[in-house]
């Protein structure tokens, strides 16, 4: 959790106070003017595992590549931190978030997240067969080291496991019948 000031002011409207609100199971904070939102460190991955369960486990590391942040543009300030947040592109697609360096904290724009999950549906339904093979060995190595809790690593390779079983009876319905007609013990 986050220490800030009592109030937090909205990246673009400086003015406007922030208010709270439950969004997808987490507690954000929101701009009333821009209807922009604004995730403490980790909560735009509970945001959107709550929004789009199947998603949750494609996530995106925004802090890997320091080399790709930018400086805002409209010089947009951390509402938590109070220093100048970084703008960059939401993995390799062209929406453009804005973070703080500092409490890892994510800002997005008013439909920024809809757009963000729409992206990642996209993504997900795009994957070939070998890159969800390769996912559930990633997924299923994350159980034993991952950044998430073991249960969120484990609910990450059940969803991996699901969607490639899916992938799998509809490109090659035969293979699913016989695998599914397969004594379980």
């Amino acid at each position: 959790m986050v220490y800030h000031k009592t109030v937090m002011k909205c990246p673009i409207h400086k003015d406007k106070d922030l208010k709270t609100a439950i969004f997808y199971n987490t507690e954000i904070d929101y701009c009333p003017q821009g209807l922009g939102v604004w995730f403490e460190k980790g909560e735009f991955r509970i945001a959107k595992d709550g929004k789009q369960k199947n998603l949750d486990w494609l996530d995106v590391d925004l802090w890997k590549e320091k080399t790709k942040f930018q400086i805002s543009e409209e010089e947009k300030q951390c509402p938590a931190c109070e220093v100048p947040m970084y703008e960059l592109s939401y993995n390799d697609s062209d929406i453009k978030v804005d973070i703080c360096n500092v409490c890892e904290g994510v800002w997005l724009d008013r439909g920024e997240f809809k757009k963000i999950i729409g992206y990642l549906r996209e993504k997900s339904s795009k994957k070939v067969m070998n890159e969800y093979v390769n996912s559930l060995l990633e997924e299923t190595a994350e159980v034993f080291s991952g950044p998430e809790s073991l249960e969120d690593e484990v609910s990450d390779v059940i969803t991996v496991a699901g969607l490639l079983s899916h992938k799998l009876s509809a490109k090659f319905p035969t293979l699913a019948n016989i695998i599914s007609d397969l004594p379980r013990s």
